[in-house]
This record gives structure tokens, C-alpha cells and sequence, in this order.
């Protein structure tokens, strides 16, 4: 049986970060990384937007070049998923039946694409985004010829992705179940500014829309019936309709949690010695106010690799960071800072017209988040803002652009 003195599970952003933090803290013991994906560690966010325009090869999105992990002494073991955790004997079971022994185990298993419940779901051609694997079935497809999409999901995966194939200049229709794109995490401002920038690239944008079913023919998808009896005529369809956390073996073993799996300030579990981090791992956040949630970000996947790294060389910070995002779209980049959990209010800072301006996000008057397209100062500056614990600002203060958010702590 093979050990390790640490065992991390999953290969995305927060698994590689652990491993390449630990070093940087002094860890010289063995540290072996397995995972599903057959690539060595790569960026996620690049895939629905410049990996699948094409703007930059595989070998720009890896996390560190290959040869990295050698040199580090981190071991790889690369296609092969952790199917059973026995934190007893500490000691993990991969699917092809190898058993490896850990002392301390770093959870990183990120999610897995939510699939659609409806008939023809599985038909080939209908494609997720989440590894290189979902991209480079939808790139041959386009290079065989494909040129009719159906992108079902109103999120920034679904957007992100509708966006790039009008560049690749893709015939596309997008799906959104609710009344309005990116409703779960953003204001009415943002989603309507979205909804017509879509539009306006020709995107045609149903809004309130349900899937039927996926129609094909000889195992292929050849269209989407929605709920009116309409079929949408397509050559491929991708589905952007979020994720499932991938913790389904440490729940087996015994670890609390119901939206994925529960851990503290130092990103432990309830289970000894088993440490979770990145996508799946739901944490009580201070920004969120105090409310326990999961974050679906590189920013919190680091952040929470860089916690438990301090942790187990015996450097023990809790886990504290403002949370951010980011999305590109056409010419535009929008970078949120904070979360607008439970906003009641917004403002808005500058001219949608103009492709310039911030959503800012009150509660009780003070500032909990900020959406910026192409406002990078406001961006910068709405940070420390929100970094300072900063109270209730006047709203017309805040709409006013010639006064500098950093004016306003």
C-alpha cells in the first residue's frame, strides 16, 4: 500500500494551491495529489472563455508546467477518482482499488456539472464546461462544422460561453428558466445590461423557458423541445445550470454537512486529521454575515488551500477573505468584490449606456458588494471599502462618479 504524508483529492485550483503552499511553507514531507482529471493541474475559469475561443493553448492555462510537481517532489496520480475514505485507518480507496494511507487528507474535489432530469439528457453532443475534456468536445464540434447552438443556463458559465461562440461566429440560443439571466447572484441592473448585450450579439435570449426534452437522432442531439412544444434545431447543446458538490465519500465516512461538507475556521471537518477546501467545503463567512454558504470562486479555493496549508506546518490563521469574482464577456469585464446576500437596496454608479459603471449593494445602508463592468478603479477601491468594514454611506454619495469610493471610508 502506498502512503503520503499528505493526501490531496482533486487537481483544480485550491488542490494544486495546497500542494504548492505547503512547500512554501516549509513542508518537506511526501505529498501525492490524485485526480479524476488525466491533465495535471490547469485553470478552470479559462475554459468557457479564452481556451475555448481559442485565444490561448492548454500549455497557458496550466497551473505550473509540468515538470513543476517533479521538481517539488509532489506525485501525481492523475485519472483516477477517491471512491472510499476510511478516516479510522486513514487511508483512502481509489476506483482502481489502490489504497493509499494519509496523516493528514486535504479534500479539494471541487463539483461535479448538474446534469438536465429530462429525456435525451445523455445523448452525445450534449456538453458541460468544467474540465478540458467538456471543451475539447465542443471545439471538435465546431471544427467539424457545427455552427447551431443551444446553451441552456442563464449563469456566467451559460454567458460566458453563449459569448465566445458569437465570436467563433455560432448560430446561439440561450434558455434561462427564470425571468432574468444571473438572478441568483446579481441585481436587476447587471442582468438586464447582460440580457441586452447578449441580444445585441445576436444571441437569441429566452428568458423564463423550460426544457422538455433533448431530441436527437441515432444517439446525437438534433434539437431542444421546450415547454410551448417548440424544437429549437441545434448541432450541440451546453448545459450551464451550476454544480453538485463532489463529497459524496466523505459524507460516507461520516462528515457533517448537507450543502456539501461543513468545516471551521481552518477549514477542518468533522472528521480528524480530513481538511476540505475550494468549491465543496461550506464555511461560515464573515461577509456573508456570519451565514454558513460555499463559494464557487479561484479566490476562495486559494484562500482556503493557503488556510490549511498554515495549519498543518503548524502556522494557524483562520480563514478570512473578501470574496471576488470575475467574468468576461465580448469586450466587457466585470469584476465583483463582496457578496449582496439579503441586499435592500442598490445604486447604481454611472451609465449602462455607456458599457461603464458599478451596481453598488446596500443592506442597512452599507455597502456589501460591488459589480463593476469595465470600472477597474471602482473595483480596486470598493475592495478596501469593504475590507475597512466600512458603515452606512449616502446613497447619492456613492452614485456620485466624481467622488472616489476611497474617499467614502
Amino acid at each position: 500500500m502506498t502512503n503520503a504524508d499528505v493526501v490531496i483529492v482533486g487537481t483544480g485550483h485550491g488542490g494544486a494551491q495546497a500542494a504548492i503552499a505547503l512547500r512554501q511553507q516549509g513542508h518537506e514531507e511526501s505529498i501525492l495529489m490524485v485526480g479524476r482529471d488525466s491533465e495535471p493541474p490547469y485553470e478552470r475559469p479559462p475554459l468557457s472563455k479564452e481556451y475555448l475561443a481559442g485565444d490561448k493553448p492548454f500549455e497557458r492555462i496550466m497551473i505550473r508546467p509540468p515538470q513543476f510537481w517533479a521538481d517539488k517532489n509532489i506525485d501525481l496520480r492523475l485519472g483516477e477518482a477517491v471512491v472510499e475514505v476510511d478516516p479510522e485507518a486513514h487511508e483512502v480507496v481509489l476506483s482502481g482499488g489502490d489504497r493509499i494511507g494519509y496523516r493528514k487528507l486535504i479534500w479539494a474535489g471541487g463539483g461535479d456539472p448538474r446534469r438536465l432530469s429530462c429525456p435525451g439528457a445523455t445523448l452525445k453532443g450534449v456538453h458541460a464546461v468544467r474540465d478540458k475534456r467538456d471543451v475539447d468536445a465542443i471545439m471538435a464540434a465546431l471544427e467539424g462544422g457545427a455552427n447551431k447552438a443551444v446553451v441552456i443556463g442563464g449563469g456566467y458559465i451559460g454567458l460566458e460561453a453563449a459569448a465566445v461562440l458569437r465570436k467563433l461566429d455560432c448560430d446561439v440560443t440561450l434558455l434561462e428558466a427564470l425571468p432574468r439571466v444571473l438572478a441568483r447572484v446579481a441585481g436587476e441592473e447587471l442582468s438586464e445590461f447582460y440580457q441586452q448585450e447578449h441580444r445585441n450579439h445576436g444571441v437569441d435570449l429566452r428568458l423564463e423557458t423550460l426544457v422538455e426534452a433533448i431530441e436527437g437522432d441515432d444517439g446525437r442531439v438534433t434539437g431542444v423541445k421546450i415547454e410551448n412544444g417548440e424544437t429549437i434545431a441545434c448541432d450541440f447543446v451546453i448545459v450551464g445550470i451550476g454544480i453538485v458538490p463532489a463529497v459524496a465519500p466523505l459524507i460516507a465516512a461520516g462528515a457533517a454537512g448537507s450543502n456539501g461538507v461543513d468545516v471551521d475556521f481552518y477549514c477542518r471537518t468533522t472528521l480528524d486529521d480530513i481538511y476540505a477546501i475550494g468549491d465543496c467545503a461550506a464555511h461560515v463567512n464573515p461577509f456573508a454575515d456570519q451565514a454558513v454558504i460555499r463559494l464557487e470562486s479561484v479566490q476562495n479555493a486559494n484562500d482556503m488551500a493557503n488556510t490549511v496549508a498554515r495549519a498543518i506546518t503548524g502556522e494557524k490563521e483562520p480563514y478570512h477573505a473578501l470574496p471576488w469574482f470575475w467574468s468576461n464577456q465580448y469586450d466587457l469585464k466585470l469584476q465583483t468584490a463582496g457578496l449582496n446576500l439579503d441586499y435592500d437596496q442598490t445604486v447604481l454608479r454611472g451609465d449602462p449606456a455607456e458599457r461603464k459603471f458599478t451596481v453598488v449593494y446596500l443592506k442597512e445602508g452599507r455597502p456589501i458588494a460591488f459589480d463593476c463592468v469595465n470600472t477597474i478603479k471602482d473595483y480596486v477601491q470598493g475592495r478596501k471599502l469593504l475590507e475597512s468594514g466600512v458603515g452606512a454611506i449616502d446613497p447619492e454619495l456613492l452614485a456620485n462618479t466624481e467622488i472616489p469610493l476611497k474617499e467614502m471610508v
